[in-house]
This record gives C-alpha cells, structure tokens and sequence, in this order.
C-alpha cells in the first residue's frame, strides 16, 4: 500500500494532489484544450486571485492566439466556508462578444461563483464560453453546475496551495494539501 506523501509545509494536514501531479495534469488538460479550440484564438478570463498560477502554468501549455484578462470575485473572505452570494469586485475589461471564451478556476466548490460569472459572460454573447477548474469539489455543490475540463476531483476538504488560500496565506505552496483544522478555526 503506497505511503501517502509527507506535508510540505506544517500547516498542512495532507497532500492531496503533489506538484508533479499537478504539472502532468496541466499539461494533458493544455492538450485537451487544443484538441477543442484548434488554432482558434482564446479568450480567457481568470477568477482572481485563485486561479493566478493554474492559468499562468495553462496558458503556457497552449501555443493558440490568447487575449486574457481577470475577474475578481469575493466569496470566502478570512472563512473557510462561503459567505452566501459570491461579489464583483472587479470586471471584465475585454470586449468578449463573438469570441471564444475560456473561464478558469482554481476550483468547483458550491458552484455559485462559476454560475455568477458564466451567466454574466454569456450576457456579453460570446461565441463560445467553456470552462476550466482545476480542482472540483462535487460534494459540496449546492448549484448544479459542472465544467467542461477538469483537473482533479477532490474529496470535501477545505484545500491550499497552488493559488488557493486561507485568508490570503499559502496560495505560494507547489501542492494542494488539506489546511490543518485547527488553522482553520484559529484564522492562522
């Protein structure tokens, strides 16, 4: 039976998915992606400040024309859980209509920021809109919503590293590991 790997920082509990892991997924899922867009030019919207590194390692695994631009939404705060109804807080500044679209996530939780956002995108009438999440979390879904390129199922652990966080620390670890539950409720 294989060992699971050790922490890589003390405030992790586990590691769930390992650098390495991460680095093969993205490239099968830059793969995957050329299979659908072809040579068609990419818009890509990321959801900030999550999705920062998985779209930066994305983008360079793709060799398409790419315009990209960021959304900011709030939706966990200092909380390991949602605040209810995720927030704009900073917009789109390209022009989307008629263009392919591709939104990226660090991950699938409730669904209620990707369907916020995804309705949002569709009101701009792109051509195509798909999208793109790192990690989903399908026991937690609380709004049917599914993506169209998946990097990793997980199970209902509260998760950092890799640009996911806990009240803005940890986004910089190279794996995803389960935050030690008594971070979680000290704020640490």
């Amino acid at each position: 039976m294989a060992k699971p790997p050790a922490p890589l920082h003390p405030a992790i509990e586990t590691v769930l998915v390992t650098e390495e892991a991460i680095q093969q997924r993205v490239r099968e899922l830059g793969i995957e992606l050329k299979e659908v867009y072809g040579d068609e030019e990419i818009n890509v919207i990321s959801i900030m400040n999550g999705a920062i590194l998985f779209t930066a390692d994305l983008l360079r695994q793709i060799d398409n024309p790419v315009r990209l631009d960021c959304i900011r939404i709030s939706s966990y705060g200092n909380a390991t859980e949602s605040h209810g109804t995720p927030k704009l807080v900073h917009s789109l500044t390209l022009d989307v209509t008629g263009r392919h679209v591709l939104l990226v996530d660090d991950i699938l939780d409730t669904g209620k920021t990707l369907s916020l956002v995804s309705g949002m995108i569709r009101g701009l009438q792109p051509a195509s809109l798909r999208v793109c999440v790192l990690l989903d979390k399908k026991g937690r879904r609380q709004v049917p919503f599914d993506a169209d390129f998946v990097g990793f199922g997980i199970p209902d652990k509260f998760v950092v590293g890799y640009g996911l966080d806990y009240a803005e620390r940890y986004r910089n670890l190279p794996s995803i590991g389960v935050l030690k539950s008594e971070l979680q409720k000290s704020g640490a």
